[in-house]
């Protein structure tokens, strides 16, 4: 059995993180995607897949087209890992902050009225 591929990896890529902006606004086929790229169709399809593997996308087949659809609720998990650590990084600025104004006011003395 194939090991699933992760959200992390998947938007990892610039090209695959472009490829959910553009479909996130609304479903498009492998064709229209692929013509917002220099690159063939082929790589497109490849890039496509390991957001499928990972549960970016799902695609719907529609005649003979394939549509991508997003499915962005994985993305979750990721926004709750980058929190953790945007909250650790405004305590760390603002700690630094008040050491900042805290040398300014030794060094210049108390604010002038």
């Amino acid at each position: 059995m194939k090991a699933r591929r992760d959200v992390y990896q998947a938007i990892a890529d610039p090209t695959r993180r472009a490829i959910i902006n553009i479909i996130a606004k609304e479903p498009q086929n492998m064709t229209a995607i692929a013509s917002q790229f220099e690159m063939t169709q082929q790589a497109i399809s490849l890039h496509v897949k390991v957001l499928t593997d990972c549960g970016l996308i799902i695609i719907k087949q529609q005649g003979r087209d394939r549509f991508c659809e997003a499915d962005l609720s994985k993305l979750g998990e990721v926004a709750e890992f980058i929190d953790q650590y945007r909250q650790h990084w405004e305590s760390r600025l603002d700690k630094l902050e008040k050491y900042v104004a805290k040398l300014k006011k030794e060094r210049y003395g108390k604010k002038k009225k």
